[in-house]
């Protein structure tokens, strides 16, 4: 087969320019070029229409006059004479990012200029950045939590994050013990995304919220005319509603006897009557509890099912106050300045280190809920263009110290502690006194105290008796 001889093209060197000049005008990226001195001597259309700069504006420029962040690509390029790879800068007047890239310009061995192409972005930022609030919505719908979303680096909350972890990989019951304002809720969101269960429903239902015959029907539903006001057709309730997914009832503590009856019955038979019916329906539930109670003082006292007790706490988790864990403080400050800055549309930077310290010598009654709003009061007391969080923006803050004054000692109102604290100390006190004198035998020790081994247990771990 005999090989064709491509013919040669004669091009005179006019048409070769104009040739030159039409590719240059057409091509959809955008070029500039500048000479040895860094001044623009060529755009195309295409760098007009990104920068939005017309080229009798540019030409005679300097390199940097095109540039709002970012260093310039040319200047590089002609102090180092090698070419500069992929880089992101923002540019004037249109305001728009770009990833450009630049080459020296060499004609017989001599520098000449440097030619850069810029690449427009912003429409991939702008992608990016819906897709990102995009998933953050999702996460918010379906409470799919992570350990990450666990603010702290304590050895406290690590053991936490530890026992969510092992939590999430069975489907035992769990009861989150805490006081209020400790998150509870988020713990129990994170072990439900990290479960088998995930892609079902989480179900929350705050226990305290409800009256004994609202929350019954809420909890298992009912038949139509089983009372005034039943829809027609009846309506099924929240345990139905979480089948295959999971059920978090907070505050647990305030149920009745009655509600505790049937709730022990679905622990126990995985099935759930409704109000007015005789018929058992069969839910498949991970139920996950949380109370700031003592319940084995409610089980003692009556108040509260042993045997439901016992079925809630197969995994019982003890989520720490913030007062115990002050050195997450300035990491869950960081977090609540991110999130106060998305929601109010601030730019804020840091926290003074004299105001951190007044927050880190504050023992939080409120724990991590009152944390943020003492964040979110600060940033609201801020003016716009303020970058940093000052102890003067910070709401008053109660001490735990009593005043002095020549007549008296005065207490501040908010410094009352509450019965049941007081009581809790002096329990404390009196079970590590007898622990102590009876060289630390467990069971001598519950016997003379009147109270199970079980219970002395539970009381110790309470009380940081060791």
């Amino acid at each position: 087969m005999e090989s064709k001889e491509i013919p040669e093209i004669e091009i005179n060197s006019m048409d070769y320019q104009g040739m030159l000049e039409a590719v240059f005008r057409a091509t959809q990226d955008a070029i500039s070029v500048v000479n040895e001195k860094g001044i623009h001597i060529l755009v195309n259309p295409a760098y007009t229409k990104i920068t939005g700069l017309e080229h009798k504006d540019v030409l005679g420029q300097n390199a940097l006059y095109d540039i709002e962040e970012g260093e310039s690509l040319h200047m590089k390029v002609l102090s180092t004479k090698k070419p500069v790879e992929n880089t992101k800068l923002k540019i004037r007047p249109s305001g728009k990012t770009v990833v450009a890239q630049a080459a020296p310009i060499i004609v017989n061995g001599v520098m000449k200029g440097s030619v850069a192409v810029l690449h427009d972005i912003s429409g991939i930022k702008d992608l990016t950045d819906k897709l990102e609030e995009a998933e953050k919505k999702l996460r918010e719908l379906t409470y799919k939590y992570k350990p990450e979303d666990i603010i702290g680096e304590s050895m406290s909350i690590k053991e936490v994050k530890n026992m969510i972890e092992k939590a999430a990989k069975v489907p035992a019951t769990v009861l989150l013990r805490g006081e209020s304002g400790t998150g509870k809720e988020l713990f129990a969101n994170s072990i439900h995304a990290q479960s088998s269960r995930r892609n079902n429903n989480f179900v929350r239902v705050n226990c305290a919220a409800l009256s004994d015959s609202l929350l019954e029907s809420e909890l298992f539903g009912y038949e139509e005319g089983s009372f005034t006001g039943a829809v027609k057709g009846g309506r099924k309730g929240l345990f139905e509603e979480a089948d295959k997914g999971t059920i978090f009832l907070d505050e647990i503590s305030e149920i009745s006897m009655n509600t505790q009856a049937k709730l022990l019955r679905v622990l126990q038979e995985k099935e759930i009557m409704r109000v007015g019916s005789n018929k058992t329906i069969s839910v498949d539930v991970r139920v996950i509890a949380a109370t700031n109670a003592d319940l084995i003082k409610s089980v003692e006292e009556g108040r509260f099912r042993e045997d439901l007790f016992y079925r809630l706490s197969i995994l019982p988790i003890y989520i720490p106050p913030l007062r115990e864990r002050k050195e997450d403080i300035p990491l869950l400050v960081k977090n609540f300045i991110v999130k106060f800055n998305d929601e109010y549309g601030r730019n804020i930077v840091r926290i003074s280190e004299e105001a951190l310290n007044i927050l880190m010598s504050h023992d939080w009654p409120g724990n991590v809920r009152e944390l943020e709003n003492v964040v979110g009061r600060s940033i609201i007391n801020m003016n716009i263009n303020e970058k940093t969080i000052q102890s003067d923006h910070l709401p008053h803050l109660y001490s735990n110290k009593k005043v002095q004054t020549a007549d008296c000692v005065v207490y501040n109102s908010h410094e009352i502690t509450s019965l049941s604290e007081v009581m809790d100390k002096a329990e404390a006190d009196y079970i590590k006194s007898a622990y102590e004198r009876l060289d630390k035998n467990k069971t001598e020790t519950a016997r003379l105290l009147g109270i199970s081994i079980r219970s002395l247990y539970y009381k110790m771990e309470k009380y940081g008796i060791s």
